[in-house]
């Protein structure tokens, strides 16, 4: 009595080969995204800040407070351009915050010293006395 056939057939085979194409299409999308965001990352900024020989190349601390002031005097915090009473309103609730913050002062060399200590002097009058000024590494030119 033969309820069946005897012999065993055998299965599918288990593929030996990766396929890579799903590996490339991920790979190249990354590709894109870094290539889109890398432009961006960068200071949209242009300020000619004075050459330094001591200037350290780097970029800013996670702890530090950014603040640019530009030949029209335009002042900004971390690349946004704020007027005169949101940037003091602004640095004032940084101070609150952190009162230990350092701020990273980047002026324009053509900007005159009067208008470099008025902004310190709003940066004080917030409570952050922590201030260090940002220059270009390289030979200084006079």
């Amino acid at each position: 009595m033969a309820f069946g056939r005897l012999e065993r057939t055998t299965g599918p085979q288990p593929m030996s080969d990766i396929n890579m194409t799903p590996l490339i299409d991920v790979m190249l999308v990354l590709l894109v995204i870094f290539m889109i965001t890398a432009p961006l990352m960068t200071s949209s900024l242009k300020l000619d800040l004075p050459k330094s020989d001591a200037a350290q190349a780097g970029g800013t601390s996670p702890e530090a407070l950014a603040v640019a002031l530009t030949p029209d005097g335009a002042l900004y915090l971390s690349d946004e351009k704020l007027d005169a009473e949101t940037f003091d309103a602004r640095v004032a609730e940084a101070a609150r915050r952190a009162p230990d913050i350092e701020v990273q002062l980047r002026a324009d060399r053509s900007v005159p010293y009067g208008r470099v200590a008025e902004l310190i002097g709003r940066l004080q009058k917030a409570g952050l006395n922590r201030i260090a000024f940002v220059a270009d590494p390289g030979p200084a030119t006079r």
